[in-house]
């Protein structure tokens, strides 16, 4: 199962799972990332961290270890 930290910018899925502390959970949940929502990586930072994302209208940057708490549905 593929995390959004192992996306490459330009690419994206939907947001099957948020795992890792409740208090981070509820913060992803108030940005608007929820399950079944279409999630994409616009870019990343050269180290790898920040990653700017777009989900429905919003934009977002997070932290590497905030986008590797969120799964992927797999791709049929």
């Amino acid at each position: 199962m593929k995390t959004l930290d192992q996306l490459d910018p330009g690419t994206g899925g939907i947001v099957e799972a948020i795992a890792g502390p409740m208090a981070l959970q509820q913060r992803l949940m108030e940005f608007g990332v929820l399950e079944g929502e279409t999630i994409s990586v616009l870019a990343k930072a050269p180290l790898g961290d920040p990653i700017e994302i777009q989900i429905g209208g919003t934009r977002l940057s997070l932290r590497k270890t905030e986008a590797a708490a969120i799964r992927l549905a797999e791709s049929s």
